[in-house]
Formats: structure tokens, C-alpha cells, sequence
């Protein structure tokens, strides 16, 4: 069966009763090449352990399911759900859950990944992909590796850097190594998004680039692009609500023109800046 075949694609969705959920970002690859150029990219061997998104029919877990020992599929749509299990009820090494990835609790990773070691495959719902990263990286149980197909536009703010870096940007890059894989137009899709897509690949660091608060540091950085039009030393000031003599001592302690904007600052300097203003 060819899940990349819109008729195909069509007459499953008549048979199992339902419809592609826009509130759902439901978009069914149709071109079989771009599944090589995903499974290629997770640089997969009969050892690992793969955690997929929102595997809709399927399409890609089998493509997936070639290469890996196991491919556990997390879908929130019960009809997805029926329909993953009943398509790919041929293969022995996946395994359907119902569940939202964003709630995934310590059980789960328990019980489908007990040698703590996975890797994250999924081609992403748009409105989901940064809250996706955020959790998977913030995660004690944080992947080898995450291979996602999301919005062009969200894959480029992702890799950008200085002067041009931004607050997703910054959270990725000080948890792991982000890079454009493949570019993705949207007629590759049905129903066809009105944007185009890319995939994406992010290599967790093995080491925190700083023994730092999290929590603490990226309230340091979104006050800092909380209005990126002004220059650091005034969105800092309002951000952290400290006295702008203050932020302009420690910006000078930091080697940082406080007439520079926060995209213009790269990871070293936001983490000096974090920790002078521990210090404090």
C-alpha cells in the first residue's frame, strides 16, 4: 500500500470515517522521496529506539519501522489512532499511543524507552513545533536526536544567528546544534498548507554550555527580546525591572555595548550577561 498516493490517502480516510483535522495540522506527505530524505537525516541503525509525533496513517513510521528496532507513535486523534494500528498492523516492532506528546508523563518514558536512549522523528502540526522543541529539550528524558519537518519559516528562525538571532533561536542553540536538512514545498502535501515546510535536525549538546538556571537564564533572554527594537540596556531595564545604572554597569561588566539589540548578542554573551546579573 503506497501512503503517499492521495487516492490512497482518500479512500482510507472514507474507509476509517474521518477527515485530515485542520485544528490538528493534518497534512499527509505525498511524496515518498522526502521519507528518505527524513529516515536518512535521523542517521538510523537496527539499534535505535525511535519516538514518533502524530504518525497519522503511518506514512512515515514505516518508512521508519525499516531502519529501527522500534518505533513507538504517539497520536492524539482516536481515528488516527484505529487507522495507524489497522494499516500497519503487519509490522511487529511498532507500537501505537494514544496520547499528546505535549503530556507525556515519566511513565511513559519508563515503560517505551527504560535504556533512556531515543530519538525524536516527526513531521510536526505547524502550531506545535516550538512548544515540541521546548519540551523535548527541557526534558530529563531528553532525545539523541530530534528530526522534524516544520514551518520553513520556523526551521530558519530556529538556525538563525547573530544579528539576526531571536528568543527560539537562543533556546534551541544553548540545548543543541539545530541545522536545515532539506527544504519542502508545499505542494509535497495533501491538503496542501499554504506554506512550505522544512526538515530539520537538532543534536543535543552531550554538555550544558553553562552550569546555569534555566528557568532564570531565559528570563534574562526573553526580557531581553522582549522588545527587539530597542537597544539591550533599555529592554533589559524594563524587562528585569532594574534601574537602567544598574543594567548599564553590568552590560559594561560583560563586555556589551548597551546600544546593541538582542539579536545581536550570541550565547557566550547572554550567558556572561546571566551570570553577572547573578551576582548581583
Amino acid at each position: 500500500m503506497d501512503l503517499t498516493n492521495i487516492t490512497t490517502v482518500k479512500r482510507i480516510l472514507q474507509e476509517y470515517q474521518t477527515v485530515a483535522q485542520k485544528r490538528l495540522g493534518q497534512h499527509f506527505l505525498i511524496n515518498a522521496e522526502i521519507l528518505d530524505h527524513i529516515v536518512t537525516a535521523a542517521k538510523l541503525t537496527s539499534a535505535d529506539e525511535v519516538l514518533e509525533i502524530g504518525p497519522g496513517f503511518g506514512t512515515l513510521t514505516r518508512a521508519l519501522a525499516q531502519k529501527a528496532h522500534r518505533v513507538v507513535a504517539v497520536e492524539k486523534d482516536i481515528a488516527m489512532v484505529k487507522a495507524c494500528r489497522g494499516i500497519n498492523a503487519d509490522l511487529t516492532n511498532i507500537k501505537v499511543v494514544e496520547d499528546n506528546a505535549l503530556a507525556l508523563a515519566e511513565e511513559f518514558f519508563r515503560q517505551n524507552f527504560p535504556k533512556k536512549h531515543y530519538k525524536v522523528v516527526a513531521n510536526l502540526p505547524y502550531y506545535l513545533t516550538s512548544a515540541i522543541i521546548r519540551f523535548f529539550l527541557n526534558s530529563p528524558h531528553r532525545p539523541d536526536m530530534m528530526v522534524l519537518m516544520v514551518q520553513k519559516e520556523v526551521a530558519e528562525r530556529i538556525v538563525a544567528t547573530p544579528p539576526d538571532a531571536n528568543l527560539l533561536s537562543v533556546a534551541v542553540q544553548f540545548y543543541g546544534k539545530p541545522e536545515i536538512i532539506t527544504l519542502v514545498p508545499k505542494q509535497n502535501f495533501w491538503p496542501m498548507p499554504k506554506v512550505d515546510s522544512a526538515v530539520i535536525r537538532i543534536t543535543p549538546h552531550k554538555k550544558a554550555p553553562a552550569d546555569i538556571d534555566d528557568h532564570k537564564f531565559f528570563r534574562l533572554v526573553k526580557a531581553g527580546f522582549g522588545e527587539r527594537r530597542k537597544q539591550i540596556h533599555n529592554s533589559l531595564a524594563g524587562g528585569l525591572r532594574l534601574e537602567p545604572a544598574l543594567i548599564q554597569k553590568i552590560l559594561s561588566k560583560s563586555g556589551i555595548e548597551p546600544t546593541r539589540r538582542a539579536q545581536t548578542l550570541n550565547l557566550t554573551e547572554w550567558i556572561k550577561l546571566y551570570k553577572n546579573i547573578e551576582k548581583l
